[in-house]
């Protein structure tokens, strides 16, 4: 079945209006073949369209007339119009070679598209785009587009990926990139004695040269579960190398800064976390164009929480209750509530819990990755109040199930209160907290 067929035909959508049909293959737009959702919508932009169409009986064409950028209103087989393309490397850090066996198979799908990387910013490492496809990212100017650079080292880079074949390739298609205006997003998984240290400031070096079209860095820790067996060796960062990673990229940040205007690269929160040290305050974080990587996330979350607390009531009447969060970020999340409830001149009765990992390991403490089996043990009997509060990033994206496939009405009978998931938002936890 070809991907462009058509499954739907939006009600009053232009596409209707104009005569398109269920079961139609949108074969081109304004003579323009369309392979992909990409072509779709680059093509389908302008407000006057031909579309050529096919059916079973031959060939037509269907003119018609939309607002610029409205959607035709057609739904095809897959949102991609085509198969989401897997990865072709093997990371010595990959996350999902670190799941253990039994979990529901979507976990154990590695996604490398660059489709997804500007629909839905996922990242990517651009080492399975053909030439033509590299060709059409610029010729369409797919932008902006989320790398995963780990190194800009080749040899280094190929070790890091496990393809000896395109691994090396990156700086030089960034380049390209940006010759053709593309704006790039990187990140950098950091593993210790691999690709920090001098390595690392290479990296920072060579994406610095490529401002502004690439316009931010995240440099994160590598994450570890316990299921590495047979795995390339790696380690956690201690709490001092921690600290020089930030010390090494907040010192880079600063000569970008002066230099070019943005600092450009920053460290993920969890980062400060493990180092101990205090989080950056909010001008720091500039745009915080990498919240999606962790990056100045919990500050951004102090920031809104104190701006829900001006003009709010005084002496909030507040019930009993309870949030379970991961280690790394009890105490910050402690300290920033108090912060609220002595702005509202509200006593709180409540209590953090930090829930150890035990499924993936102990040196997983954030929060998005903590399960219901291990927040079920590790909750049940305490004092929870009347409610639990957990982070939404816990459950996976728009149902009700954690990780490990038990659902949050599980967790809530098996507690005996409800457990309420909360945006990673200031203002959703201020109404979460005081009901404001």
């Amino acid at each position: 079945m070809s991907r462009t067929k058509i499954q739907a035909v939006a009600p009053g959508s232009p596409a209707q209006e104009a005569g398109v049909r269920t079961g139609e293959t949108l074969a081109a737009i304004n003579g323009h073949p369309i392979v992909d959702v990409l072509d779709y919508k680059y093509y389908s932009y302008d407000p006057e369209l031909e579309l050529t169409l096919e059916t079973e009986g031959g060939q037509r064409q269907v003119t018609l007339s939309k607002d610029v950028g409205e959607d035709l209103g057609l739904t095809f087989e897959t949102y991609l119009m085509d198969r989401a393309r897997s990865c072709a490397n093997h990371c010595v850090f990959c996350f999902v070679d670190q799941m253990p066996q039994g979990m529901r198979d979507t976990l154990y799908f590695k996604d490398d598209d660059a489709r997804l990387s500007f629909l839905m910013g996922n990242y990517i490492t651009l080492t399975n785009l053909s030439k033509r496809e590299l060709q059409r990212i610029c010729d369409l100017h797919i932008s902006p587009i989320n790398i995963s650079v780990h190194a800009t080292d080749p040899e280094v880079r190929r070790v890091l990926l496990g393809n000896r074949r395109r691994g090396g390739e990156c700086l030089e298609i960034m380049r390209n990139f940006a010759q053709a205006g593309i704006v790039m997003n990187c990140q950098i998984v950091a593993c210790p004695g691999l690709n920090d240290g001098a390595v690392l400031q290479q990296s920072m070096e060579d994406l610095a040269a490529l401002y502004p079209q690439v316009k931010s860095v995240s440099v994160v820790p590598v994450g570890l579960t316990k299921y590495r067996q047979g795995l390339y060796p790696l380690r956690p960062y201690t709490r001092e190398e921690a600290r020089e990673v930030v010390a090494q990229v907040e010192a880079f940040g600063e000569t970008c800064l002066a230099q070019r205007g943005s600092r450009i690269f920053w460290c993920s929160d969890e980062f400060y976390l493990q180092g101990e040290l205090p989080l950056p305050e909010d001008d720091f974080y500039e745009e915080y164009t990498q919240l999606e990587n962790g990056v100045g996330m919990l500050r951004l979350l102090a920031v809104e929480l104190h701006g829900a607390c001006l003009g709010a009531p005084e002496n909030i009447p507040v019930a009993p209750f309870s949030i379970a969060t991961g280690v790394a970020a009890a105490p910050f999340l402690r300290e920033i509530i108090d912060r609220a409830a002595a702005k509202c001149h509200t006593k709180l009765d409540y209590q953090i819990y930090p829930v150890v990992n035990h499924f993936f390991g102990e040196t997983i403490t954030v929060a998005g990755l903590l399960t219901g089996q291990d927040l079920l043990a590790q909750l049940k009997g305490k004092n929870l109040g009347t409610r639990v509060l957990l982070a939404q990033n816990t459950l996976r994206h728009g149902e009700t199930v954690f990780l490990d496939d038990m659902t949050l009405e599980e967790l809530s009978q098996g507690l005996g209160v409800p457990v309420i998931p909360v945006n990673q938002d200031g203002f959703d936890l201020f109404e979460a907290i005081f009901g404001v």
